[in-house]
């Protein structure tokens, strides 16, 4: 029998050990080679682009020779204005990606030891940066669609003459939201979240090439996708797949890991901040199968090439 990925040698190719006995020197020149993959780690100023500079070795810093600005390997990144050290900064992001249904702020702060407060922003703005692998991605061949709904849960009175009928819209909670997820098969997973499901038709139609095949369940709203594409529809009253590739089986895995990801690590998820989450699911399921190396450095190298977060930047200071 074989052995399932995430049980073998395969999956380890990056340890926390590794990552200490290694140093800060040799963390901070994985940050340059990724920060600067075309010039193979050598500074290139992010303002005029100029490849000359002088070397600032006392701050970690360096200044262009042609504009004179000072800049740092972090300089424009999402660890603009860091506090911790490369070292810590590689450590967190091996910690974030070793966990397959994500890793609650808590965790991260007491395995960082850090502040709860900067274990959340540091999470999100790591989530921020996977997601915008497919900020732009259009999906194509086989294309799943479906939902699930998140949050909102009202709890029922004690008493029994108190308690309200919670099927009811009047007695719902409006923080309750809807994941619509669209997954092609052998491919990206994209996650929007809506407080509708039929609202997933729009999302459908611009993100989903005209000549994809389509495969989503017996939910009406779907129907009208049947004009624009080839589609394939499963009642779920009556069964999960027809064995003839008639199914939503991939994206309902999806579904399966967010769910578990929300209840078993979250447990509690804002609906504000839901998107973050399902990005993070997202991206889990795609990459499933890459080591945690792989994982870790491609996070990396992503964080490295995305702008200060303008949501994130200075959370704490104000009222969100």
């Amino acid at each position: 029998m074989a052995q399932r990925f995430l049980l073998s040698a395969e999956t380890r190719s990056l340890s926390l050990k590794e990552i200490y006995q290694g140093g800060e020197e040799k963390a901070y020149e994985t940050f340059r080679k990724l920060r600067w993959t075309d010039t193979k780690g050598e500074p290139v100023c992010p303002k005029c682009g100029c490849l000359d500079h002088y070397n600032i070795p006392t701050r970690r810093k360096f200044k262009c020779a042609a504009c004179h600005a000072q800049f740092s390997v972090t300089s424009g990144t999402m660890f603009a204005s860091r506090k911790l050290s490369f070292t810590d900064l590689l450590a967190a992001i091996c910690l974030f990606v070793n966990g397959s249904k994500g890793m609650s702020a808590v965790q991260f702060s007491r395995d960082l030891d850090v502040q709860y407060k900067t274990a959340f922003v540091l999470a999100h703005k790591l989530r921020e940066a996977l997601a915008a692998e497919t900020a732009t991605e259009m999906l194509d061949g086989e294309v799943e669609i479906d939902g699930a709904y998140f949050g909102g849960h009202v709890r029922q009175e004690n008493r029994a003459e108190d308690r309200k009928d919670r099927r009811r819209k009047a007695n719902q909670s409006d923080r309750r939201r809807v994941v619509v997820a669209l997954r092609q098969r052998s491919g990206r997973t994209l996650s929007f979240v809506r407080r509708s499901e039929a609202e997933g038709v729009e999302i459908a139609r611009a993100r989903i090439v005209a000549n994809a095949k389509l495969f989503a369940d017996e939910a009406s709203h779907w129907d009208v996708l049947e004009m624009q594409y080839e589609t394939g529809r499963i009642n779920h009253s009556e069964a999960y797949s027809d064995f003839n590739g008639k199914h939503t089986n991939w994206v309902e895995s999806y579904f399966s890991r967010l769910r578990r990801m929300v209840r078993g690590q979250h447990h509690h998820v804002s609906h504000r901040y839901l998107y973050q989450y399902a990005n993070h699911a997202a991206w889990l399921e795609d990459h499933r199968r890459r080591s945690n190396g792989g994982n870790a450095f491609a996070l990396l190298g992503g964080a490295l090439n995305h702008p200060v977060s303008r949501v994130w930047a200075g959370y704490w200071q104000r009222s969100v």
